[in-house]
């Protein structure tokens, strides 16, 4: 079976939970798109380049996932990419209903998408790039929630307080 999978994100920035949901589902499906997105409600610090630069550095040398960004409907966005699948990372409970609106919404809008939900790994669950960007704002140590690789460039954007 060929499977092709979509992991969805504005990724502003990349955290290592992101990280974590995109290997696992390199090692469930064939072939899984990380697509960075637009979204029209949130305002990114990082440029949409600079979030598939950070992505690409990070999971780029996975040999099944490919980095694209994305300016639509996610539902479209898998179909031009022959995805059948999203895959969302589920860190509480507080997640689902919102995730499960979005699910119905997709399937809705492209009746061959399904959405597959992955728990966070424990260590991550309290991890989103909300809590990154204000750590690092107040000069706080970021390096257990971003990849080593991208951690200066993150923290050197959002610190706002002049440590280093």
């Amino acid at each position: 079976m060929h499977n092709t999978v979509i992991c969805p994100g504005s990724f502003d920035p990349v955290t290592l939970g992101h990280i974590d949901i995109i290997t696992r589902a390199s090692r469930m499906f064939d072939n899984v798109i990380v697509g960075v997105f637009v979204n029209a409600e949130k305002h990114p610090v990082f440029s949409i380049d600079e979030r598939i630069d950070f992505l690409q550095r990070t999971v780029g040398d996975i040999p099944n996932v490919k980095v694209i960004g994305c300016d639509g409907l996610l539902a479209q966005c898998a179909k031009d990419f022959g995805a059948s699948a999203v895959v969302r990372g589920l860190r509480a409970v507080s997640d689902f209903e919102y995730e499960f609106q979005m699910a119905l919404t997709n399937r809705k809008l492209n009746v061959e998408l399904d959405t597959v939900f992955l728990a966070s790994d424990a260590s991550y669950t309290y991890l989103s790039s909300s809590i990154v960007k204000n750590v690092a704002y107040h000069g706080g140590d970021i390096s257990n929630f971003v990849p080593a690789c991208i951690h200066d460039e993150i923290f050197n954007r959002l610190n706002t307080k002049g440590n280093k």
